[in-house]
Formats: structure tokens, C-alpha cells, sequence
């Protein structure tokens, strides 16, 4: 999983783009080196794309080059630009402005242009492959929790397998596909756009990229705001076994609502009947998928993605109680839209990270531990990231974040959030010095623009439109006033 945004965000939507927004300016407007046209087959319509050419690698900046696709919408004109990322790591950007713009207050909007990108190796810019790996991920699958060390063997050649894969399809691109590479090119879109400071708005890795941004180029940082915050001080190893134990208490949280609707749902009326419900279909879809296609680790991705909102909580009960009634056509459905497949692009940004064990015993003696308290997501994490084990390109340094001073930064943090919890972002608030922390009372994760919350929402217009940052607070979930935090 690890911040596993590209499959499961909120921000990751289909979104529609004013045609000819780019074609003209008025006079004055900034000068702009982009030239704005025709996007990708498969694009929304009435969307708009420019293209740049990037550096593979910036220790060779005349060398080979690859391609970098950008959208947007408003004025050039406009006062402001803002470069939204919507995480991953390896999410497609492109359109994701419009859902940005759409949602802006209309005294914000007026006073910016909104932009977004593929970042390299990801969609229309230049994208890394690690060829067909459908054949290598049947369902139903395995369970994720092994049975014993047969089982525990067959996943583990699967995840050298695709690391097998990823090496020869992407040699050329895998080893310049890191963070640091993704913020460098953020600048270069700056510079292409014709302004000396770039405002940012990045939810989950997106808070990564857009701190390290902020550490790398501080006097072209304007005024940046990290929705759901990445830990910064530990490895992206580390940062699964964080997420186990967030996701299972997210998991007790949903058990808690549906014991309260059981009228609705019928599923038991406490969370430990719930729980019991739960656990009880996981070892019948274990012993016999539903319609051969939901079996137990398809069970168990449907959970992990309803972790990430509780907007999804009720089509994900009703879909388990029509299961208990007969009917598991809304089963196989959502699981089907939930079951994990290997992302190129999420797999070469997190393995570029060099804290990934190497050694195949460590990983199975830390997952085993943390199943102990987080049993319905430690063995399905490990899984999702254990290409990384056997990752054949060199990992890369990382930027240290908040190595050089920033500018004031804007951190929005869910109390409850399970992908990104709430420790990372107090301490991403403590490395980034100036910055300010405002936290609110649900656990859905990017929620700023996502759903309506007029206490966040009306703080971070005034620091779009001011610069100035709120005291550290607390706000609660969709609530209308703030607290202080005591930071």
C-alpha cells in the first residue's frame, strides 16, 4: 500500500478542461514558454496539454531527454499559479486542476491558474513499464496472510518476479525516477511558466514532492499547502508498519458505525459482533470465493480501499450484507475495482528508496510482529511493497527535508487519517520550521477541496489569497470552528 493514493485517492478523478483557456492571454501576462494543445488519447475532451522535455539525468543535462506532460486552467494573467500533485507516488495528474479550480473559493480562483502533471515515467510523461504482469496476479488469490512457508514462498517469488520484470522493461528510466528528479522537474515547469515563485498544493506523496520542493528551492516557493502528510523523518519501509496499526483502528472505527446502523445492515449491533461478521466471511470467501471471483485477499484489498473514506463505507456494507442475503453481485463488483495490481510508477518511486531490507527474513520477522496488533493489514502491506526487496536498481539518496529554511508551509492533517497518520504530519510540522498545523476531527484522507469543511477550508483561502498562515488548531470534521493545538 504505502501511500497508496495512485489507487485509491479521492483526488484521483475524471475531470473536464475549459478548451482554449491557454490559447491566448491578455496583454501583460506573464510570458509563458508552453504551447498549449491537443492531450493525450484517452483525456477527458475539452482538455488542454503542453509538453516539455526534461533532463533524464540532471548530473547530464545536455544529454538524453525524456517528455513531460502538463495541463491547467485559468489566466495566464492570473496573480497566482498553483501546481497541484495528487500523491501516489505515480499518480497521474493530468485534469486534476479542474477538480482543484472547481472546488476554490470563487475570491481564490479569481486570483489563480491551476496546474497539474504526469510526473516523469507516469502516463503521458514518458512512462516506465515493467511489462505484463497480469499473468503474474490471478484471481481469486492467495491469501495475503500465508498459511505456512509454501504459501509464504509463492509470494515471495512473485515479488521477485516483478522486480525481475521492472528491471528489464525499464532499465533506462527506473534509476531516475525519484522524488528529488520529480521536484526538479517542478522547477522547470516554474520556469516554463514564466514565474519566479510557484505555489503547490500536494496531497499525500504529493506532500513529500512538495516538501522537497521547498527544501530544494526555497526562493521559488510560494505558498504551499501538504494535505495528509508523509512522515519525513523515517523510511518509506518504516512508513507501512505506521500505516498497519492507523489502518486497523480505522477498521474498528468502521466496524463501531455499521454496529450502529444494524437495522440497516444487520451485521451485528456491537463492533465486536460486526468484527466477529467480518472475519467469519473472510474464512467462508477463504474456503469459496464469491462467483469464483472474491476470495479472501479480494476481501481484504475492498477493506484497505474503504480505509481511505468513509464515504465508501455504506456501498461496502451494503455490498456484504446482500453477500449474507444471497446476492454477491455488489461484492465481485467493488472487489473487483479494489483488487490489487502492480504499478510501475508506485513501485519505482517507493523503491528508490534506500531503507528497503534486502534480506527476506527481516521483512517476514516485522510483518509477523505487526500482524499482531494490525491482523487484517500487515501481511496484505508487506505484499504490496515487497518488489522492493528485490529491487535490482541501486536505491537513491534522498533529500533531507527541511535541511535549508522554507518558507511558511501550510500542513492539513485528518486525526484519524489511516494512509498518512497523524504522527508523520507533527513531525514533517517540526522539520519544516514556520510551518503550520491544522488538524481536523475525521480520518478521511485528502479531504481539503474533497468534501466541505468551512473551518479548513476558510483558513486556507486566507493563506492563499494573504500568505498568512493560521495559528496550529484543530478543527472538528466538517465542523464550523477552531481550537488552538498548542501546536
Amino acid at each position: 500500500m504505502v501511500i497508496n493514493s495512485a489507487r485509491r485517492c479521492a483526488t484521483a478523478l475524471v475531470l473536464v478542461f475549459l478548451l482554449g483557456s491557454f490559447l491566448s492571454a491578455p496583454a501583460g501576462a506573464q510570458t509563458s514558454q508552453l504551447k498549449w494543445g491537443e492531450c493525450p488519447a484517452g483525456t477527458p475532451r475539452q482538455v488542454s496539454c503542453a509538453r516539455l522535455q526534461m533532463p533524464l539525468d540532471y548530473a547530464k543535462p545536455d544529454g538524453k531527454q525524456i517528455t513531460l506532460t502538463v495541463s491547467g486552467m485559468g489566466s495566464l494573467s492570473s496573480p497566482h499559479f498553483l501546481l497541484v500533485n495528487p500523491g501516489g507516488p505515480g499518480a497521474s495528474g493530468l485534469g486534476t486542476e479542474k477538480l482543484v479550480f472547481s472546488q476554490l473559493p470563487q475570491d481564490v480562483a479569481q486570483q489563480y491558474a491551476v496546474f497539474s502533471f504526469d510526473p516523469r515515467g507516469i502516463g503521458a510523461s514518458t512512462p516506465v513499464s515493467c511489462g505484463d504482469t497480469s499473468k503474474l496476479t490471478p484471481h481469486p488469490a492467495a491469501p495475503y496472510q500465508p498459511a505456512g512457508l509454501p504459501q509464504e514462498r509463492q509470494r515471495e517469488d512473485l515479488a521477485k518476479q516483478i522486480a525481475a520484470q521492472c528491471a528489464k522493461n525499464g532499465k533506462d528510466l527506473l534509476p531516475h525516477l525519484t522524488t528529488e528528479n520529480a521536484a526538479r522537474d517542478m522547477d522547470r515547469i516554474r520556469e516554463a511558466l514564466g514565474k519566479d515563485k510557484i505555489d503547490y498544493l500536494g496531497y499525500s506523496y504529493g506532500t513529500k514532492l512538495g516538501a522537497t520542493y521547498a527544501t530544494l528551492f526555497p526562493a521559488h516557493t510560494g505558498r504551499m499547502i501538504l494535505d495528509s502528510v508523509v512522515d519525513p523523518t523515517v523510511t518509506t519501509y518504516q512508513t507501512q508498519f505506521q500505516q498497519n496499526a492507523a489502518l486497523q483502528a480505522r477498521a474498528e472505527q468502521l466496524f463501531a458505525w455499521t454496529a450502529e446502523r444494524d437495522s440497516t445492515y444487520h451485521l451485528g449491533a456491537t463492533p465486536s459482533a460486526v468484527k466477529a461478521s467480518w472475519n467469519e466471511l473472510r474464512e467462508k470467501l477463504a474456503a469459496q470465493p464469491a462467483g469464483g471471483k472474491t476470495g479472501v485477499s479480494e476481501l481484504d484489498d475492498l477493506l484497505s480501499s474503504a480505509m481511505y473514506g468513509d464515504w465508501a463505507w455504506p456501498s461496502l456494507m451494503q455490498a456484504v450484507a446482500s453477500h449474507r442475503g444471497g446476492d454477491s453481485t455488489g461484492l465481485n463488483i467493488a472487489a473487483g475495482q479494489a483488487q490489487y495490481a502492480v504499478d510501475p510508477g508506485q513501485l519505482a518511486y517507493n523503491c528508490a528508496d534506500a531503507g528497503w531490507p534486502r534480506n527476506w527474513a527481516t521483512w517476514h520477522a516485522d510483518t509477523a510482529k505487526s500482524a499482531t496488533a494490525a491482523p487484517l493489514f500487515a501481511w496484505l502491506n508487506s505484499w504490496y511493497s515487497a518488489p522492493c526487496a528485490f529491487w535490482r536498481v541501486p536505491p537513491s539518496p534522498e533529500v533531507r527535508i527541511g535541511s535549508a529554511p522554507v518558507p511558511p508551509i501550510l500542513l492539513l492533517q485528518g486525526k484519524d487519517d489511516a494512509a498518512t497518520p497523524l504522527a508523520g504530519a507533527q513531525r514533517m510540522h517540526r522539520v519544516l520550521r514556520g510551518s503550520s498545523l491544522l488538524v481536523d476531527g475525521g480520518g478521511n484522507h485528502a479531504a481539503y477541496l474533497n468534501e466541505p469543511n468551512p473551518c479548513v477550508d476558510d483558513k486556507a483561502a486566507h493563506y492563499l489569497l494573504t500568505g498568512e498562515l493560521p495559528a496550529d488548531g484543530t478543527c472538528p470534521a466538517g465542523g464550523e470552528g477552531a481550537a488552538p493545538s498548542g501546536g
